[in-house]
């Protein structure tokens, strides 16, 4: 079972709002997922980034990998 952390996507239409997850990689975009590690919301300004550090911290020490779309929001996530 190969684990991702990815954007699961909700809200209106044309106003995405993201949740952050950890999910199994065969797992539907908005499906079934394990844990909810973040959440990211595009449609503010500045865009509104939040993660639980330890459990983030823990999935990765596991050997989760993220999309590269999150990887980018972990980066500036830490280089605040």
């Amino acid at each position: 079972m190969a684990v991702k952390i990815r954007l699961a996507r909700h809200g209106a239409k044309k106003r995405p709002y993201y949740r952050i997850v950890v999910a199994d990689s065969r797992a539907r975009r908005d499906g079934r997922f394990i844990e909810e590690v973040g959440r990211y919301n595009p449609c503010v300004e500045p865009s509104m980034v939040s993660f639980v550090d330890d459990r983030l911290d823990y999935w990765l020490g596991c050997g989760a990998q993220p999309t590269d779309t999150v990887a980018r929001l972990i980066q500036g996530h830490k280089a605040e």
